[in-house]
Order: C-alpha cells, then structure tokens, then sequence
C-alpha cells in the first residue's frame, strides 16, 4: 500500500505519529514519508532516531495546520495523508476554546481544502471517542472536525481524494494519558482519582496504527472506523499500577464524563459490525444506502449503543500489566523498552 507513495503525517512527531512512520519504514518501501509538525527539537530528535543515510525517504517539514500556504506546500506529490495533529488536553480546552477551534476544527477545513487542491488520494483522520456525545469543548471541536472530514469527501467532487475517520478510545501511554501520569504519582503514595464508577475504553498505539492501516484499505469516504477495545474502570486501572498507593477522590474535572461512548443509538442506522470494528457509514447525501459500501458487515440492532460503561470486553488489571510489560515511562508517555531513544548530548547546544 506504501510502496512508491509519498506519505505526510500532520503531528508527526507525536506519539502516534512517531510510531505509525516507524512501521512504514520497517514494512514498505515508500517514495516519502513526511513529518509534518511545529514543534523543531522534537523533528531534530527524530531525526535522530531514523538517520539521514539510513531512511533517505524521510523529511521533515515544519509547518501548523493552521496555516494554510505552509500546508499547501508540504502537501506536494502527496498520495496519502494520516491527519494526527491536535490539540487535545480536555482541561485545556476548557480555558483556551479559541485555541483548539484554530486547530482542530480551521485546521481540518485547511487541510481538507489543501488536499484537495493537491490531488491527494487517501486522507485518514484520527478521532476520539469525546467526539461522540461531546459535552466539553475538546469533543465538540472533534466532532465537528469528523463531519468536515465527512463532507470533504463532497466538496471533493469528481477528483481523486477521499477522506475518512478512525475514532478509537484512550491511548496506554501516549503523552499526556493517565497511565504515565499515575506511574509518576507512584513515589507519593497517593493517586488522584476523579470519580469512582469512571469507565474508559483503551488501545495500544499498534492497535490504533493497525486500525489506521484498515481504513486505508477499506475505505471509500465519509466512513468512521470505530475498533472493538475494551473497557475499564479507572480505580481498577490504579489499582494494578500502583497496588500501594492510596486513592484519593478528588470530583470530576471541568469537561469530564464518567463514561465515553464511540457510537450513539443516533448513529446505529447507518453502523455496520465487522469481527474487530464497526463501520459508521456517512448519513450525508444517504451514502450509506448505497448497497455496494462495506459488502459483509452486520448491521447492528436498533437502538445500539457502543459505550465504555456497556462493552462486553473488560481488561483485567493483570491483562493491563502483561500489555505494559514491555513499555518504560520516559519523560511524559510511555515507549517500548526495545525503542532507540535520542541521547541529549547529541543535541546540538542550543537545543539543550
């Protein structure tokens, strides 16, 4: 699929994004593979992790999906593009609305038109399970990124490019997530815990990587791709991290919900179920009425719902641990031991 295509990641040097360049390297062969992130050291550490004379096809291109011209002319000879950049701290938006709009939401129409302009094939863009049911400005900005990458593919029209959606839940590790922030309380002995019936859904990276790779196969536009995980309750989840420690409840965050939901009951005419994710076919234009989309999936009944707190798969505390086995928490997220990590005094003095 990657042989011989040029490939841009937006927020390439973020957790996804580092791991999901690291398998295409690894498995294909592709023509480019593009960085596309704001932020220099973390492109200059990168770049040190994959070398110039080892990974000739990878670039770096520093540029915001805020900015329109910047993406335009990354987006050059570009076949395909996996859309991770965001902002996605639930408490931050709440402070700084205006902040993720920019981002989330006028950097998706950017991008979407920017594609389009270009030629690009396949755009797959990363969602969350807050974009369902939003109650805090996070979700709602992602939400209405989801529809916009969904109507993209009408304002495409007779061209090329197609977009689609992965929304999946939250992510062991990656930074900013609660199981590096509860490994770091360790040492204090007390763990802060919101609400005591909070549930959540939970993915590895490699998980929601391999769900990225099966949109790009399938997809034909407007689809949201959603993945069968499981679910499990917070207290649980610091119970098996830190055993010792005591908890302390401490109330629901500005945004909070005690549960997620990935598909709403609102949804369920339009969801088909595969055996490891369900498909949200887009309403827009009553494409998913079209009998050619997605042939073998099962409709699911009326009135399903898909949320944390009713999944049917529930992850242990002793299932979680053999899952972080093979991770070490460095810095803010939580990577696999066998993963080569830039030496600061590599970095040029200025950047240290």
């Amino acid at each position: 699929m990657f042989n011989g295509k040029s490939i841009l990641v937006t927020g390439g040097t973020g957790s996804f994004g580092k791991r999901f360049i690291r398998r295409v390297l690894a498995e294909s062969s592709p023509e480019r593979v593009i960085v596309y992130s704001r932020d220099e050291l973390k492109q200059y550490e990168l770049s040190q992790l994959f070398p110039e004379a080892e990974f000739p096809s990878l670039r770096y291109f520093l540029g915001d999906v805020r900015d329109r011209n910047r993406l335009a002319r990354a987006l050059t000879g570009v076949d395909i593009v996996i859309h991770a950049a965001a902002l996605k701290h639930v408490t931050a938006a709440e402070y700084n609305p205006f902040e993720f709009v920019k981002t989330n939401v006028m950097g998706a129409e950017n991008l979407i038109d920017t594609c389009i302009d270009a030629g690009v094939e396949k755009v797959v863009a990363l969602s969350t399970d807050k974009a369902s049911n939003p109650i805090n400005l996070y979700g709602a900005t992602k939400l209405c990124s989801d529809k916009l990458f969904v109507a993209g593919n009408s304002y495409a029209g007779r061209s090329k490019t197609r977009f689609s959606v992965v929304r999946y839940g939250n992510v062991m590790g990656s930074r900013g997530s609660v199981i590096p922030f509860f490994l770091s309380c360790r040492s204090k002995g007390v763990l802060p815990i919101t609400d005591d019936r909070m549930t959540r859904f939970w993915i590895t990276l490699d998980q929601g990587i391999e769900l990225v790779m099966a949109a790009l196969e399938q997809m034909q536009g407007g689809e949201i791709f959603v993945p069968k995980i499981p679910s499990m309750k917070v207290v649980d989840l610091a119970a098996a991290l830190a055993p010792e420690c005591r908890l302390e409840m401490i109330g629901i965050r500005p945004g909070e919900k005690l549960h997620e939901c990935m598909i709403t009951e609102d949804d369920a005419p339009h969801t088909l179920e595969h055996p490891g994710h369900y498909v949200v076919l887009p309403a827009i234009h009553n494409w998913y009425l079209d009998p050619k989309r997605h042939q073998g999936g099962k409709p699911v009944p009326p009135g399903f719902r898909y949320s944390s707190e009713l999944n049917t798969q529930w992850l242990s505390g002793d299932e979680l641990m053999q899952i972080l086995s093979g991770y070490e928490l460095r810095g803010a997220e939580l990577v696999r031991k066998d993963e080569a990590v830039p030496s600061r005094r590599e970095l040029p003095a200025e950047m240290n």
